[in-house]
């Protein structure tokens, strides 16, 4: 189990090129997408997290309106390396979207006064806890994702289409599907000097 976990921690990689062939059936996404918002720690077990599933063509749908927004900013001579690269996240299985909650935010800000600067934060940080969960575990069950972050231009849009609470904040775009090409070597800083032991 433990080798298991560290080679999906290793395999965690921001794939690109990715297709819409299933590698787990629907319920198994959403059981796996589950599993990470139950056990993913939160700041006083807030469990602010929102997460929004998007399979078939509700997931072309989200990156169908991603590319009418930046499609609206970016220069047209210019918008082709961007159009490609909504496509092929459009060619992948599905996305998740990443939500917390502002009023439970707020809410802790109100009862803890003494921690009112960092609660913020800390929601953020509750989230990227999630955000890696749910990537690793993407990875272990045989996907290739990525981490995306089109919030806010896509915000307004992404709340109406799918009638969400104005009060979850989107904090991040993960489109999966099964690899189809690796991505480059990662190169890594030595560990010695990110890393400090005293005894």
């Amino acid at each position: 189990m433990q080798n298991d976990f560290w080679e999906a921690v290793k395999g965690r990689r921001s794939f690109y090129a990715i297709g819409k062939e299933p590698v787990l059936s629907d319920g198994d996404i959403v059981s796996l997408v589950e599993n990470a918002a139950k056990e993913a720690p939160s700041a006083f077990n807030s469990q602010g997290a929102r997460i929004v599933v998007l399979l078939g063509k509700e997931h072309d749908k989200l990156w169908d309106l991603t590319t009418e927004v930046l499609r609206a900013i970016v220069p047209a001579d210019k918008f082709a390396p961007t159009g490609q690269k909504m496509e092929a996240f459009r060619n992948g299985y599905g996305t998740v979207l990443f939500f917390e909650e502002q009023t439970t935010v707020q809410e802790l800000q109100n009862k803890f006064s003494l921690y009112r600067d960092n609660f913020p934060v800390w929601s953020l940080e509750s989230s990227g806890m999630l955000q890696y969960l749910v990537w690793v575990a993407l990875e272990a069950a045989g996907f290739g994702a990525s981490l995306q972050h089109y919030n806010p231009l896509i915000d307004e849009k992404v709340a109406k289409t799918w009638n969400l609470p104005r009060s979850w904040k989107l904090l991040g775009e993960m489109p999966f599907g099964k690899p189809l090409a690796k991505p480059d070597d990662k190169t890594s800083l030595p560990v010695s000097d990110r890393v400090k032991v005293f005894r």
